[in-house]
């Protein structure tokens, strides 16, 4: 045992210099030590493990270099289970208990679009009839179907509308994505519906001035370029996606080309790289700007400053906001005279997204993102130590730079994003490959000079260079995505595999020397264990409406209407492909007077769907699970599960094993949760 920490104590000292982009891991894996948790810990636990952990990291100077790392290591981990658990509890705001009909009023403050297409508002100064205001929500977001049309929706305007609402859903199933946890962070306190028009109770105030001006930039850049084009342009200008069709998202998807729609790290750095250069060859026209002044620093500042231009104009939402700090931290580091490229910089805007968003670690964007960009930092310092582009003719490097990181993001973020949307785009590499170069050389320049002949009222012009660019990518989208075979179904990995791979592809990155192929060895765990993940044998939605059962030819569902955001997780989940109507041909003896039954490995399931069904059951053998969508009430020798119920569970897991079944549950003891139960 001694050997090893000695071992362990000079492996650290031979990484003196190298050990700065370690501090945000560790950091993340105490931010992800308080969101794995399934009790809520009490203030007074964030609060020693805030004090101990700022303890451990004052201490750690007086220890020797070897052991210092270690002490800091654990001192950030402490502090950051303190930072999330901080940030949670600031963000708290009211959410709805119960199902609300009646008059809604409220500020837009967004508007976007729903999974199904539909126009969707969010609103605060939200205001609901009989509820005192400490108990309203802060924010509510609402889809309009039905006969619109009296109004056009615009930031800032104080609408009233007669709607439905009810509190954020949970996760799907256990162990998946919870929409719940991730409306706690954006204080939306209800989502819902309405089927009547939407009226007007106060024009738009005179604050929000970016955000009406954002509007206004996407609806002038959509009148100049109709169609998909200019919904396209609008949302990668402003990041308004309000005006793109259900169709084109699902082609961009599916070719993995959704990150040129999405204001990322690829804008902004395309972005700043233009204004960079742009401003650096005005410089070099005049002698003495080219001979006196500090040419690169002054392109650094005026690209930072059109970057924060864009990140307001853009909306800031947190992948713009993560973008920003990235392109920020380069940008600074050239100011000051530092490299721009390094994992010393990328690991600086890491710490910072994570200090002020420390949620974030959770969602696809910053992992993909980060995942993408340390690998292109790697890669790219690899063959510049080998002087691999010096070898090349100066005509090829800019294209095989391009096929490089192009490659090199793809493999990156692949794991990635299978993991969190359980698709794999077979052909994505192709589709980049012809699609990003054209982004970077004419759809954001002419964005660029758009906004800038914007006041002179001449932006028309570039919107119209950028158009047979823009309609380029959208030819590629869907080509890409209609050919065969171009879209693979993958099946949903267990917990561990993530983390697993996020520890080996760290290692392989920023480890210095031979220690570092190390991380091939968790690679290929998490790969072992995502081969051999299994699914739930029954799933049960949290309302009751709807049951999945895993059979030989794949998942059946008990209804084949209904419940279809529910159906399709489920369904991308398992790897399979097909709809839910597919997916409900495979229940064996079909639904009879809205009652569902299957049998598996000895334990009967009953689905009953609606009040009639409920009346008409007739009991029970003994041991049956009996899922209904109304309230039952007891019946010996039936495990019922009904909405009374599972509000308190949430979403159900049943594993069938050996023993009997196993039940897990979605529920949790969280800030964002209601009460509920665990393994039973």
């Amino acid at each position: 045992m001694r050997q090893v920490a000695v071992r362990l104590e000079t492996a650290l000292t031979e990484q003196r210099g190298h050990l700065f982009p370690w501090v945000p891991v560790a950091l993340a894996t105490g931010i992800g030590s308080y969101f794995g948790l399934r009790e809520e810990p009490p203030v007074y636990a964030l609060g020693m493990c805030c004090v101990l952990g700022v303890a451990v990291l004052f201490l750690s100077r007086w220890l020797r270099v070897g052991r210092a790392p270690l002490a800091i290591a654990a001192g950030l981990l402490l502090c950051g289970v303190a930072l999330a658990g901080a940030r949670a509890h600031m963000v708290a705001a009211p959410q709805l208990g119960f199902r609300y009909y009646g008059p809604i009023e409220g500020r837009v403050v967004e508007i976007d679009r729903s999974a199904s297409d539909a126009l969707r508002l969010t609103l605060d100064r939200v205001v609901l009839r009989r509820m005192a205001p400490q108990d309203t929500p802060e924010r509510v977001r609402v889809a309009l179907h039905g006969t619109q049309g009296f109004l056009t929706p615009a930031p800032g305007q104080t609408v009233i509308l007669t709607g439905h609402l009810a509190p954020p859903g949970g996760a799907a199933e256990p162990g998946g994505f919870d929409f719940r946890r991730n409306a706690w962070f954006l204080r939306l306190g209800a989502v819902g519906y309405t089927r009547t028009p939407v009226l007007l109770l106060e024009p738009p105030e005179v604050s929000q001035h970016v955000l009406r001006a954002r509007m206004w930039l996407s609806a002038r850049v959509q009148a100049v370029l109709p169609g998909e084009s200019g919904a396209f342009a609008a949302a990668i200008m402003t990041g308004d996606r309000s005006g793109m069709g259900q169709e084109t998202l699902d082609a961009l998807r599916h070719s993995n080309l959704a990150h040129l729609l999405a204001i990322s790290g690829l804008h902004m750095g395309l972005l700043a790289g233009f204004v960079f250069g742009a401003t650096r060859l005005l410089l070099l026209a005049h002698p003495r700007s080219r001979h006196y002044w500090p040419g690169k620093k002054i392109a650094a500042s005026v690209a930072l400053a059109a970057s924060a231009g864009y990140l307001a104009l853009s909306g800031g939402n947190v992948a713009t906001e993560r973008a920003f700090i990235m392109v920020a931290v380069m940008l600074v580091a050239v100011i000051c005279d530092r490299r721009a490229l390094s994992l010393r910089a990328v690991a600086l805007a890491a710490l910072v997204v994570l200090v002020l968003r420390p949620e974030a670690l959770l969602g696809p964007g910053f992992q993909m993102s980060f995942a993408a960009t340390v690998a292109l930092v790697t890669v790219f310092g690899w063959l510049r130590e080998r002087g691999a582009e010096r070898r090349a003719p100066r005509w090829v490097r800019p294209v095989i730079s391009v096929v490089v990181s192009s490659a090199t993001a793809s493999l990156a973020t692949a794991p990635v994003a299978m993991a969190h949307f359980n698709l794999i785009s077979h052909y994505g590499l192709v589709a980049n490959l012809v699609s990003v170069p054209i982004m970077g050389m004419v759809v954001v320049p002419m964005a660029v000079v758009a906004a800038l002949l914007l006041p002179f009222g001449l932006d028309w012009l570039a919107l119209w260079l950028m158009k047979p660019a823009l309609d380029w990518i959208l030819f590629v989208a869907r080509t890409v995505s209609g050919w065969e075979g171009s879209l693979g179904h993958v099946l949903a990995p267990g917990p561990m595999v993530l983390p697993l791979l996020a520890i080996g592809g760290l290692l392989l990155c920023l480890w210095q020397g031979r220690f570092r192929f190390a991380g091939l060895a968790p690679v290929a765990l998490a790969a072992a264990l995502w081969s051999a993940s299994a699914r739930p044998d029954v799933l049960i939605a949290d309302t009751g409406a709807l049951v999945g059962a895993m059979t030989e030819n794949g998942r059946a569902l008990s209804r084949e209407r209904g419940a279809g955001f529910l159906a399709g997780i489920w369904l991308e989940n398992d790897g399979q492909a097909g709809g839910q109507e597919e997916a409900a041909a495979l229940w064996p003896a079909g639904v009879k007077e809205r009652t569902a039954r299957i049998t598996l490995a000895g334990l009967r399931v009953t689905h009953l769907q609606g009040s009639q069904a409920a009346q008409a059951f007739g009991g029970c053998d003994g041991g049956e699970l009996v899922v209904s969508s109304v309230d039952l009430p007891e019946i010996p020798g039936c495990d019922i599960y009904d909405p009374e119920r599972l509000r308190d569970t949430g979403a159900v897991a049943v594993w069938l094993t050996s023993e009997g079944p196993r039940i897990i549950t979605a529920a949790g003891h969280r800030l964002w949760h209601g009460a509920g139960s665990g393994d039973q």
